[in-house]
């Protein structure tokens, strides 16, 4: 062992030193953030996959069912988007009363300080219901169960933040938020220009040591009525008060907003959404040190603790408004394009119209699927930053692309805003969910591969820390290790990626799941394959990668697929593998396979060292990218299950708020099981070639009860079609003051003309 530590792997070690690329503190701790989970079994390359059905399936506990069928119902009865939206310009007085007095602020902190101490799980779930009501309501909602004063509180306050602090914002009497991101400083959050001086001042008729703050943050939820902020600045010790450095780096602590030099209330309007969104500032603001988060000793930590903090917190409100969008998008396009009829059809008989309604229902079914599993890993304590990474982005790219294919179906009907508009909103909305919790250009070319390459990889971080060891003999022992396991590992996979790619995955390992069985054969394949080309790359480009962003975004693209279609395939087995919802994982996996086989094939041809790529492509592709996606008869069985009431229809979008109203939905919703339930007599009525169903029942082609359903059909889907319109003066204050001017100077020329 000696031998080869000192004489093989000793020079390897000085020059692996020499070219290791320096890492920032705030790299380090990003990385460091959170823990992997499945991700880790995805890039060994050889996953286990009765591990992963093992799991046990999130659920929810009586309490939190009764929660989401009482108070979140009630809730949604209250909402009417159109009025928060157009008229308003923010939710009504009596539901902020009502979220604050029951407790949907409180969800996340634990019932000893008087919160719900609810689940990830159960969070995910009131999240997507109210989202599927109101997307103002569910941001609301979300934002102070997610990154902010509560979870950094729980996470790292001292005994007497929680106490005080925590109880207060269970109930309400404290509205949170947290400013980050700043004018100078969005997805770089850490080169804000904030600051904390550290120094004596008097704070509540008492000279104590705290720091005096500057700051201006924009794009802040809930900032303009929040009370408590979290806020994120730079702390600085330039009188040597608490040591010996200047600068302490990134501090996170909380900021009462009634403190004098706070200035805050001012508002955004992100994208036409009026969620309560602004910009604050502070003029040497004062505070005491036990204002840091964790107090004095948590002074320079702020960067780890919202990177940890953020590590689970991305994987639920953001994925769960996306889910239900998705379904909300399934649902209400399945419906509309059955009841509309151009060319004397139905629409959903065209196949230009199947096409994105099977992407629109297989996306809902993907996102639901991964949503539940990230949200159970989380229940049982895990925090996969990688996961949560992929999550965000993902969910909120397929919601695009879903809530596009929606508004494509439904044409004018979705274009010409009103009461009776239900997609909108959520199709203006859709913006904002890219682009906040970190920016997805920036998660998918830098994050989920760059963060998942180190933290998920078996040995990568081991070697990494060992070459970072100041004990230089310690840290070659570990660099012995660590490095030769590596190299045996890769000889494995390569030739299990061989293998498999060579025999299209006939013989890789997969568990015995019916009809499902060869869909985990072909993400062993893949696995292997990425394990492969991963360990290539990083071989091959080192510390460069982090440069080549187009090649890690391909890979991360990967890494996501695996991801997302493991979390298909266990949601088609915890529901068990009911046979109707097959369509649905048969587009996944089409779609996803045709992802990583073009993804494979771009990084093939894009890889510097050409001999390396060369040599992958003859391993793992030597017949090029076959899959194309899904079959046009997989398709079209996909898109029939949003076409037709039944079991399958309502596992696909299951608890959605739909309110008995006259809304948009309501109305939908009435015609589209009008029309399913009075098709038969149409046929009928169309194989006698007549138009009348008062004709057809005298002719005895349809009984009475029959035309009658058909001509409530009818009417019910000529109210879907129906778009609202608007008299002048009712959508410009202007209009009255132009009329009038308009009307003085018809007047003056009749009165010239007469003269």
């Amino acid at each position: 062992m000696s031998f080869r530590r000192d004489y093989l792997s000793k020079p390897i070690f000085s020059w692996a030193r020499g070219v290791l690329p320096t890492m920032s503190d705030t790299e380090r701790e990003a990385l460091e953030a959170g823990d992997v989970w499945w991700d880790a079994d995805l890039f060994t390359g050889n996953p286990d996959w009765s591990k992963l059905l093992a799991f046990a399936p999130a659920r929810l506990t009586d309490e939190e069912s009764a929660f989401l069928h009482g108070p979140v119902d009630e809730l949604c009865a209250m909402l009417d988007e159109w009025k928060i939206n157009w008229e308003w310009r923010d939710l009504p007085p009596e539901v902020w009363a009502f979220i604050k007095a029951k407790k949907f602020f409180g969800m996340i902190i634990p019932k000893e300080f008087c919160g719900l101490g609810f689940s990830p799980y159960a969070h995910s779930e009131v999240v997507r219901k109210i989202s599927s009501r109101s997307l103002t309501a569910a941001v609301t909602v979300m934002v102070p169960n997610s990154l902010g004063p509560g979870e950094l509180l729980m996470r790292f306050g001292t005994k007497e933040q929680q106490d005080k602090w925590l109880p207060r914002l269970a109930a309400g009497q404290d509205i949170p938020c947290f400013g980050l991101t700043s004018p100078e400083a969005g997805s770089d959050a850490a080169s804000m220009i904030d600051t904390g001086i550290i120094c004596k001042g008097n704070f509540e008729g008492r000279e104590v040591l705290g720091l005096k703050l500057n700051w201006h943050k924009r794009y802040i939820t809930l900032g303009p009525v929040a009370t408590l902020l979290g806020l994120a600045f730079k702390a600085y010790d330039p009188d040597h008060l608490v040591g010996s450095e200047d600068e302490l780096g990134i501090t996170v602590a909380l900021i009462p907003t009634h403190l004098p030099g706070v200035s805050i209330g001012q508002r955004h309007l992100p994208a036409m959404q009026v969620f309560q969104n602004g910009p604050n500032w502070g003029r040497d603001v004062f505070i005491p040190l036990d204002y840091i988060i964790g107090g004095q000793e948590r002074l320079g930590q702020g960067w780890k603790m919202l990177m940890t903090a953020l590590a689970a917190g991305r994987g639920i409100s953001l994925p769960s408004l996306s889910a239900a969008g998705a379904a909300y998008a399934a649902r209400t396009t399945g419906a509309y394009a059955r009841i509309r009829e151009q060319f004397g059809i139905s629409i959903s008989k065209f196949e230009g119209i199947e096409e994105p309604l099977a992407r629109i229902a297989g996306t809902a079914y993907l996102l639901d699927a991964a949503r539940r599993l990230t949200c159970a890993a989380l229940n049982e304590g895990h925090h996969p930053a990688v996961i949560s990474g992929i999550m965000k982005l993902h969910a909120t790219e397929r919601m695009r692309i879903a809530i596009d294919d929606a508004m494509d179906i439904h044409g004018g009907k979705a274009v010409i805003d009103g009461p009776q508009n239900y997609l909108g909103g959520l199709y203006r909305s859709v913006p904002v969910g890219i682009t906040v919790e970190g920016a997805n250009i920036l998660t998918r070319n830098l994050i989920v591969f760059g963060q998942g390459a180190i933290r998920a990889h078996p040995y990568l971080l081991q070697e990494m820390n060992a070459l970072s060891e100041t004990d230089r003999d310690k840290g070659l022992t570990a660099f012995d290790t660590a490095f030769w396991n590596h190299v045996g590992h890769s000889f494995a996979t390569m030739f299990r990626a061989w293998g498999r790619s060579w025999t299209f995955g006939l013989f890789a390992p997969a568990p015995d799941a019916g009809d499902a069985t060869e869909f985990y054969r072909q993400l062993s394949r893949y696995s292997s394959a990425f394990a492969l080309c991963a360990d290539m790359a990083l071989l091959t480009l080192g510390g460069a990668l982090k440069r080549k962003e187009m090649l890690s975004a391909r890979f991360g693209d990967i890494l996501s697929e695996l991801y997302l279609l493991s979390a298909a395939l266990k949601r088609w087995q915890d529901e068990g593998r009911q046979k109707e919802d097959l369509p649905a994982l048969q587009w996944c996996m089409a779609s996803g396979f045709k992802t990583i086989e073009n993804r494979f094939a771009e990084i093939l041809g894009n890889l510097p060292n050409r001999p390396v790529a060369w040599m992958l492509k003859f391993l793992i592709q030597p017949f090029g990218a076959r899959v194309t996606g899904p079959s046009d008869s997989v398709v079209h069985l996909c898109a029939q299950l949003v076409l037709s009431p039944s079991a399958a229809r309502d596992r696909l979008t299951p608890d959605l708020a739909f309110v008995e109203d006259d809304g948009g939905i309501a109305r939908l919703e009435k015609a589209f099981r009008l029309v399913t339930e009075s098709e038969d007599a149409a046929k009928q009525l169309r194989a006698a070639r007549l138009h009348d169903w008062k004709e057809a029942v005298g002719k005895g082609v349809i009984t009475e009860a029959d035309g009658e359903k058909l001509a409530a059909a009818h009417e019910a889907v000529a109210k879907v079609i129906e778009v609202d319109d608007f008299a002048p003066e009712a959508l410009s204050p202007i209009y009255k003051k132009t009329a009038d001017v308009h009307q003085f100077f018809q007047e003056l020329g009749e009165q010239r003309a007469a003269s």
